[in-house]
């Protein structure tokens, strides 16, 4: 465990690892692409190379030179793997790597931790029943662990639901160009996290793969195309550029983020905004976005673009004036622990009034005091807890090395806004 300082920190700027979310998918399509992909920037942290390590399982040549990493694309051809792929608590893995698979040769078996064998996956494996790939949770829950026949895939149409995770929707659009007949999804569903379905498609198409659309409740991809092979640069991660905004919120500094652009593929940098909303300053500069501390008011907004933001904000809430209403964003009990009782568990351990509804947090800003926070292994508790410790005095987060799995160095970066 670690105790946070609440000592002054200074004005800031402050440099984030690559979007983990984009690391992801870059590393999907390059690995379905027509020849050596470079990509740069790339987030490496524990969720990020148990995708690597399963690609490598899966037959796909990966070197790491330097700052970047290259991966031979095999025309989303997979070799066969008798082994179960353990791909610990990345939902983000498993959902893409279900559908990947169905590429492939054999039968592949994919497993994880306590927790992902709780996380659903049935609606993916009933996207993937429909155009002919035999898949199947193996203890009949619809969870994981998950065993997918690879084959060709004939494609075809879809009826998706995406309340959980667009994550099913943005897997089942990986692997279409590689599909006989294309596939034609129509969300019946959701889909929750939208920003996220752009930049999968954004991605695509940057790898050269046209997809059609109507909004978000039909996507068309013509089968027979291919990944392009190219150099590809992953944008800085705006989920983690949230926790030094916020920290820029509750303690009145002004921290900079760089390389951070409001018109990012990534939905989270709308996390500015929500600063702005709360009397925060927020201030698009040529090399980064700015946020400066003001004085706090309670909101009340729909999350279910930003759901990983959703533990920060609720942090800063707790500081603010007002009682702040989180919306809409019932599928984070299906994350790395049910981030919407993690949370009100941790601020009532700080004194704070916090109560769950069926679809998000209320939340009273008061006068937080020290607590040990449990952090569920889950990163983004522990993240956002540590912000808290800026300004309450006695915050101690507990597993503190759950932050490896999206931002290895976090400690490292979150230090060094103390002054000198």
């Amino acid at each position: 465990m670690i105790e946070i300082k609440a000592e002054k920190i200074k004005n800031s700027e402050v440099v984030v690892p690559g979007s983990k979310s984009y690391t992801h998918r870059v590393l999907i399509a390059s690995a379905m692409s027509d020849g050596i992909c470079h990509i740069h920037n790339s987030l490496k942290s524990e969720d990020t190379f148990l995708t690597l390590a399963a690609l490598k399982d899966l037959g796909i040549k990966i070197e790491m030179p330097d700052d970047r990493v290259v991966v031979h694309g095999q025309k989303g051809k997979f070799r066969p793997c008798d082994n179960p792929i353990d791909l610990g608590n990345s939902g983000t893995s498993i959902r893409f790597l279900t559908a990947v698979t169905a590429l492939g040769q054999g039968v592949y078996t994919l497993t994880g931790t306590k927790r992902m064998q709780e996380r659903p996956l049935q609606d993916l494996i009933a996207g993937l029943n429909q155009i002919g790939v035999s898949a199947h949770a193996v203890n009949d829950n619809g969870c994981p662990p998950v065993q997918i026949e690879g084959g060709k895939v004939k494609g075809g149409n879809i009826a998706l639901a995406c309340s959980v995770s667009s994550q099913f929707l943005s897997a089942l659009l990986f692997i279409a160009p590689y599909t006989q007949a294309g596939i034609d999804i129509t969300v019946i569903e959701g889909p929750v996290s939208r920003p996220y379905v752009d930049m999968t498609v954004a991605i695509m198409e940057k790898f050269g793969v046209r997809v059609n659309r109507d909004g978000y409740k039909r996507f068309k991809v013509r089968g027979g195309q291919t990944y392009r092979a190219g150099t590809y640069v992953v944008e800085p991660d705006c989920s983690q550029a949230g926790y030094f905004w916020a920290a820029a919120a509750i303690t009145g500094a002004a921290i900079k983020v760089r390389g951070v652009r409001k018109d990012s593929f990534q939905g989270d940098v709308r996390f500015t905004e929500l600063r702005a909303a709360m009397g925060c300053n927020v201030l698009e500069e040529k090399d980064g976005i700015k946020v400066v501390g003001g004085l706090l008011a309670a909101i009340e907004t729909d999350m279910a673009d930003m759901p990983d933001l959703v533990p920060t904000l609720a942090v800063v809430a707790a500081f603010a004036r007002g009682t702040t209403v989180i919306k809409n964003v019932a599928h984070l009990k299906a994350k790395e622990s049910d981030r919407l009782a993690s949370v009100v568990n941790e601020l009532t351990r700080m004194g704070i009034d916090a109560t769950c509804r069926e679809d998000g947090l209320i939340i009273t800003g008061g006068a937080p005091c020290g607590a040990v926070i449990e952090t569920y292994g889950d990163h983004r508790i522990a993240m956002s807890f540590a912000v808290a410790g800026l300004k309450v005095p006695g915050i101690i987060i507990k597993d503190e090395r759950c932050v490896e799995k999206s931002f290895p160095n976090f400690w490292k970066v979150f230090e060094g806004l103390y002054q000198e």
